[in-house]
C-alpha cells in the first residue's frame, strides 16, 4: 500500500505531461466558432477615432468583414496592406476592432499605415473581443448582408484566405472556418 502512495504523484504528473504535449499539437484554426451560420452578437461600442460617437451591430453594412487588430500585434502589421489593397478593390466593407489597445497608439499606427476601415470600434476592455470568443489579434469574420457570420478566420489574412471567405460570402452553403 505504501508504494501505491509513492507511485501516484508519478502517474498524475505523467498523465499531466501527456496531456500539455498533445495540446501544443492543436491548431486554434480548427477551433470551432459557435458564432457561425449565427446572427452577429448585439454590441455597441465608442468610435476609435470619435470617442463620442457609437457604433452598434446594426451600423455593419454587410457584405462586411469585422477584423479584430492592435497596434500591440505582429501579425496585424503583417496583413495591414492587404486589408488596404482589399478596401480599395474588393467593394466588401471591412470594419474594424482596436482590441484591447490603447487610443492614441492605435490612431497613430492607422494614421502612419493607412485606414483601410469604414469605421472602427474601440474595445479598450476586450468586451466584444470576448462576445467574439477571440483568441488573439488578428481575427477576422465575414458577415453577410442578413448579418449571418460565414467565415472565421484566426491569424493574419492571405489571398488564399480572403478568395475563401469571399466564396462564403457569395455563394450558398455551410459557414466555414478556415483551416
Amino acid at each position: 500500500m505504501p508504494r501505491l502512495f509513492l507511485l501516484l504523484p508519478l502517474l498524475i504528473f505523467s498523465i499531466l505531461g501527456f496531456l500539455f504535449f498533445q495540446s501544443m499539437n492543436l491548431d486554434p484554426n480548427t477551433l470551432p466558432s459557435p458564432l457561425l451560420g449565427k446572427p452577429l452578437p448585439a454590441f455597441e461600442l465608442p468610435s476609435l477615432r470619435d470617442p463620442s460617437g457609437v457604433i452598434r451591430d446594426k451600423d455593419i453594412k454587410g457584405p462586411a468583414l469585422l477584423n479584430f487588430w492592435a497596434s500591440w500585434c505582429a501579425a496585424c502589421r503583417d496583413e495591414h496592406a492587404l486589408l488596404v489593397d482589399l478596401a480599395r478593390n474588393s467593394g466588401i466593407a471591412i470594419y474594424g476592432v482596436d482590441y484591447v489597445d490603447q487610443r492614441e497608439t492605435a490612431l497613430g499606427w492607422l494614421d502612419r499605415l493607412g485606414d483601410p476601415y469604414a469605421a472602427v470600434l474601440f474595445d479598450e476592455r476586450g468586451s466584444l473581443g470576448s462576445a467574439f470568443r477571440v483568441m488573439g489579434a488578428p481575427e477576422t469574420y465575414a458577415v453577410d448582408g442578413d448579418h449571418i457570420v460565414r467565415y472565421r478566420h484566426v491569424g493574419a489574412l492571405t489571398w488564399e484566405v480572403w478568395t475563401a471567405m469571399r466564396a462564403a460570402l457569395a455563394g450558398p452553403g455551410s459557414p466555414a472556418e478556415s483551416r
